[in-house]
């Protein structure tokens, strides 16, 4: 352990054991706490959908209860009883997917989409507490109720720890953030769950050896000093653009959170300082608080969290920034000129967001930096609080925090393709579910580029959709093209109508053909601005690939299935360019084919995710396995990883390794989909191996139609997990379906 000098300050703290708080205890300033209960009455929360928003509601009035019936989805999502009837067994694969389809339209929400949980990070939901808390909007008692039922729910069973996800081991990110997330919205330091979450923090060292984003949000508490905060100076954003190292260059997700952290890094803004905090000062740490050497543990860092260790270069760079260029050059008039640029870069995203923001670190972050600008009843604030709202969901643990504000188009563009993939998007019976998902996406198309586009370096995204919905806004290279792909699909069935002109169409067009790299690959948000060089600079630690924007083979392959389809039904739009465009993508997801035949996967798990759409993507440009050594050596991978029940299971371990990884839990349904459908599109000549993954999803089918959640499905960043529990739909549909077409005669079970 690092030796710690004396501080030159030594604050007022509690000293001793943590005790129980009683009223007396609190000074006037301490910010009022919900009254935590045991539970909430699950048949009184509802969820709410408008305009694909997703807000949570628990009816305190027995009246409101009445007048506001629970539906189907509310009840499954908290993990209720639907008491529905057990349908026929399915005999064969189709009539498996009509039962699945059967359960799955009650799931589908008024607008026409399906939402979801969409958690498995644990660091999200402290970023929203502790931005209510200093910003004095505490969360009401049914969140801070069912937030502690979540996290006690999701405490490692062994050491009572969390970690940096929900499957991983306990970190201090993990463990120091929602620690102090319990004691913020009501858990009292003497909670048995407390108490040995405490004794694995201290044996970690403590909450100086926490990661970089874990010290920042507890030093915005108060808990901590800025000294301990490595620096990010908001200077960085009057770098010139052309600087190679510019902001505007990194990846959008670190960018954005970088942003708002510059801003209050720069004010050395904390909190008002309550007897919690003064408590939580003497709970985190293992040493005297009043003696804790802060500049000095700036890089200390669990192994458990230190995934992408600080480079030499960006340590030396952090030494110059503290030891040079704050004292000798940092001006003020430089930093108030930073400051209002980096605040007028927050307001930007406010305002294109309409105060979502990209996703709920920097909406968190966001928040806090309006109440500090702004004042307390701001309405930048209030919108802000609001709209927190929209990331948090219910399910039968608890309240949690979403990756982003839902999966609305996401999820909504793959249900669609399941169902044209079983050949039923003529039945009659699915017709009204179809056509409530067509209006959905109809829509959440966004229809203009965002104001003042360039200066605040946002990618065009006109005719776009975005993963969640229109208010968040940000496209994304595959969330447009599932989504146009799913609207072509719709609107060239006969019996649907035609929502979506081919005007709008051809926008979102020319907004995927924007998106190719000059290597013929696809990104995420946008272009790479930068090379991979710049992960010298990565300071997250947690995170790896989050400096800059990668090319990604599932991004790549949705926008050239999407363009080959769009060929077929507008021959003449941009042809030479689209035609290039194909070209390229398919040349360079032959070279990103891995020698042991798969590729790897970036947002889901992992080599089994990705090579089932890369085998679908040369599958639509006629690339199958007799033809094609890149699709062939793809299925033979594919084959060689299936277990002994007919099934597929990896680990998101293959995503931090690199290396396929089986999952401990044996063979999950999701990955058995995903293996099944490119082992279809690429036409694998043998049949048994895909009868028998194919036996083993009907098998799995619940009497009334549903598959059960397995292993966690995705993943960003290469480290951290984020679950899609609507896979476990749309994949065994599609599975399933295309199996019933592609083999109409074989008999399965």
């Amino acid at each position: 352990m690092m030796a710690r000098k004396q501080a030159t300050e030594a604050p007022a703290a509690s000293n001793g054991s943590p005790k129980k708080r009683s009223s007396a205890d609190s000074d006037n300033h301490d910010v009022k706490r919900p009254r935590l209960q045991e539970s909430t009455d699950k048949a009184r929360w509802r969820l709410s959908s408008e305009g694909g928003r997703h807000t949570w509601h628990y009816l305190e009035d027995d009246e409101a209860t009445k007048e506001w019936p629970q539906s189907y989805a509310d009840k499954y999502f908290l993990g209720m009883p639907l008491d529905l009837p057990e349908l026929p067994k399915a005999t064969n694969p189709l009539d498996a997917v009509r039962n699945g389809l059967t359960f799955f339209e009650k799931l589908q929400l008024p607008e026409g989409h399906w939402g979801c949980e969409y958690g498995g990070p644990m660091f999200l939901l402290p970023g929203v507490v502790i931005a209510r808390y200093v910003t004095k909007n505490p969360v009401p008692w049914y969140y801070a109720t069912e937030i502690k039922n979540y996290l006690f729910a999701r405490a490692n069973p062994v050491d009572g720890g969390w970690g940096l996800h929900i499957e991983g081991e306990s970190t201090m990110l993990g463990t120091t953030l929602n620690y102090t997330t319990l004691r913020l919205v009501g858990v009292e330091a003497d909670h048995p769950v407390m108490v040995k979450a405490r004794a694995t923090m201290h044996k970690m060292g403590g909450a100086i050896y926490a990661p970089h984003w874990a010290k920042f949000w507890l030093t915005v508490l108060g808990i901590m000093k800025w000294e301990i905060v490595n620096p990010v100076p908001p200077e960085l954003w009057l770098l010139p653009d052309w600087v190679p190292i510019a902001p505007w260059r990194w990846w959008i997700h670190m960018r954005q959170v970088f942003l708002p952290m510059s801003y209050l890094w720069s004010k050395k803004w904390q909190a008002e300082e309550t007897d919690l905090i003064r408590e939580l000062r003497n709970e985190l740490f293992v040493e005297d608080w009043n003696k804790i050497d802060w500049a000095g543990n700036r890089n200390t860092i669990h192994p458990n969290d230190n995934y992408h260790p600080k480079t030499a270069f960006l340590n030396t760079v952090n030494w110059l920034l503290v030891n040079i260029w704050n004292p000798v050059f940092r001006t003020k008039y430089l930093v108030e000129k930073a400051e209002a640029w980096a605040s007028e870069l927050i307001d930007m995203e406010d305002e294109n967001t309409d105060y979502s923001d990209l996703a709920p670190v920097n909406a968190a972050m966001n928040t806090v930096c309006c109440y500090v600008r702004d004042g307390p009843g701001a309405f930048s604030v209030r919108r802000h609080v609001e709209r927190l709202d929209e990331v948090l969901w219910v399910n039968a643990e608890g309240m949690l925090c979403n990756g982003t504000n839902g999966v609305q188009c996401w999820d909504t563009a793959f249900a669609i393709q399941a169902i044209m993939d079983a050949g039923l998007t003529e039945d009659p019976r699915w017709r009204p579910m179809l056509i409530k998902s067509l209006e959905f996406l109809e829509d959440q198309q966004i229809r203009e580029n965002v104001k003042d586009q360039d200066k605040c370096y946002r990618h065009p995204r006109k005719g776009a959709w975005a993963f969640s919905n229109k208010d968040q806004g940000y496209a994304v290279s595959d969330c447009v093209s599932e989504a146009l792909k799913s609207v072509i699909i719709l609107q060239k069935t006969p019996g649907f109508p035609t929502l979506i002109d081919d005007q709008r169409i051809f926008d979102a067009v020319d907004t995927m053909l924007t998106y190719q790299n000059p290597s013929g690959a696809c990104s995420s948000y946008e272009t790479p601005r930068a090379g991979q060089w710049m992960e010298v600079l990565n300071a997250a630690e947690v995170f790896g690939n989050i400096m800059v924007e990668y090319e990604y083979p599932e991004c790549t392959t949705a926008v050239l299935t999407t363009l080959s389809l769009f060929k077929k039904h507008w021959p003449n739009h941009r042809t030479a360019e689209i035609d290039n465009f194909i070209t390229r993508a398919v040349k360079w997801i032959k070279s990103n084919q891995k020698p042991h035949g798969g590729w790897y996967g970036n947002w889901g798990i992992c080599f089994t995710y990705a090579t089932m759409f890369a085998l679908e993507s040369l599958a639509s440009v006629g690339e199958t396995y007799e033809n094609s050594k890149y699709a062939k050596k793809g299925c033979d991978f594919l084959i060689a990883k299936q277990r002994e029940d007919g099934g597929w299971s990896e680990s998101y371990k293959a995503c931090e390794t690199g290396k396929y990884v089986e999952h401990p839990t044996g063979s999950q349904v999701v990955m058995t989909a995903w293996a099944l459908i490119g082992l279809i599109k690429a036409k694998y000549p043998d049949i048994e191996p895909i009868k028998k993954g194919i036996k083993l999803i009907m098998d799995r089918q619940q009497p009334n139609g549903e598959w059960l959640q397995e292993a966690i499905e995705g993943v960003f960043n290469k480290s951290c997990m984020i679950s899609y529990p609507n896979y476990k739909f749309s994949f065994p549909l599609k599975a399933l379906g295309l199996f019933a077409t592609r083999y109409p005669d074989e008999k399965v079970v």
